[in-house]
């Protein structure tokens, strides 16, 4: 079988926090072809479907800390988060 997104791209997008792989709702999003604010339309519409330990929302400090590990930010409107953005871990075992 074919993956329809390649394997590389995904593990470029993974990132750690708090010792957890996770991917941002915004490379997610991407992933799925679809906008950040409709994925988290989504989420939240869905929020019963979504445990605690496969999705949560970033603290103001965790955020803070991942921004630090980027070396540019993009300039203009509409280019940062509004809201602390979601992130999304591996599945959980539990289910």
């Amino acid at each position: 079988m074919r993956a329809l997104v390649p394997v590389e791209v995904i593990e470029k997008k993974i990132l750690f926090v708090n010792g957890q792989k996770v991917l941002l709702d915004s490379d997610l999003a991407a992933l799925y072809g679809v906008p950040t604010k409709r994925l988290n339309e989504q989420v939240r519409r869905n929020v019963k479907r979504f445990p605690a330990d496969f999705m949560y929302q970033l603290s103001q400090n965790e955020f803070e800390s991942l921004r630090s590990h980027f070396a540019t930010l993009n300039k203009g409107r509409g280019k940062h988060h509004k809201y602390m953005p979601y992130v999304f871990t591996e599945l959980s075992s539990k289910q």
